[in-house]
């Protein structure tokens, strides 16, 4: 595995960013927070344009985070002793792989998911971040009783003509097994019209992931923010996911910015902070 270093330059900024990550307002000093139920992370697709396995390591670091949903780009999908021996490296660093994806399912053939899921196995995914074609469901479900892999089926907004929203997903897997779930992501949930607090609700106990992100427009991809900066309800979402007794992580999608993302990821995790101190929670 290929490690890059960073230039001086670069790690002073880091430091900085973490410096600002770290520093969110304690408003509730004179009580004790308590520990939070809700765990933050980052799907690693917000970290696109940096490859190396070194630079996502050193951005988790420096946002003082250690819960990661995998992308193939920095978990390459290949012989699966090198899976296992490059998954086992990150965990060395001090990151927790909380699951992997998205993986997409176009094939409903057994030798195409059997590999994707080989795959996730030697990983050590407990959750794949999946994106089956409603021809291979079945098919895909039935490698999740398998292998004892959750299912998470992300929704991908009005452009996706499989999954728009996570409504079109419960309707297609009420009579599956359970470990067949969701990942709700917010943003693209929003943009199909739906109303996000009530969506986690609706899919209750096989919510398995969140993607969060935030929009100054409901209905406009582009229109993406840092979290805080835009109309997403951050604090409705953590008090339902609470409510709900939600298990999984909060994982920043950030999907804007890609050759200098720091600066909104940043942004958008002191921002998850302070809202979980502001419900009286450590984060």
């Amino acid at each position: 595995m290929s490690h890059s270093t960073f230039t001086r330059r670069s790690a002073l900024k880091g430091l900085g960013l973490a410096a600002a990550a770290s520093a969110t307002p304690r408003f509730l000093s004179a009580m004790a927070l308590k520990p939070s139920p809700i765990r933050l992370g980052i799907a690693s697709y917000t970290f696109r344009e940096f490859k190396q396995p070194q630079q996502l390591v050193d951005f988790m670091h420096q946002l003082n985070l250690k819960n990661i949903n995998l992308k193939d780009f920095h978990l390459p999908m290949g012989p699966l002793d090198e899976v296992k021996k490059n998954a086992d490296w990150y965990r060395s660093q001090g990151l927790v792989i909380t699951g992997g994806g998205t993986i997409y399912f176009q094939k409903d053939e057994d030798e195409d998911i059997k590999a994707k899921f080989d795959y996730a196995k030697a990983a050590g995914f407990p959750i794949i971040i999946g994106s089956p074609s409603h021809a291979a469901l079945e098919r895909v479900a039935s490698f999740v009783k398998k292998y004892d892999i959750k299912l998470a089926i992300h929704n991908h907004g009005p452009e996706d003509k499989e999954w728009p929203s996570p409504q079109d997903i419960l309707a297609k897997i009420g009579n599956l097994d359970k470990r067949v779930g969701f990942c709700v992501d917010v943003g693209h949930t929003m943009r199909a019209g739906k109303d996000v607090p009530e969506t986690i609700k609706e899919v209750g106990s096989r919510l398995y992931c969140i993607h969060m992100k935030d929009l100054a427009e409901k209905d406009k991809k582009e229109s993406q923010v840092a979290v805080g900066e835009g109309i997403m309800p951050v604090k409705q979402i953590f008090e339902t996911l609470v409510k709900i007794k939600y298990p999984g992580c909060v994982d920043l999608e950030y999907e804007i910015n890609g050759k200098d993302p720091m600066p909104g990821v940043t942004k958008s995790i002191a921002t998850e902070r302070k809202v979980l101190e502001e419900m009286g929670y450590s984060a």
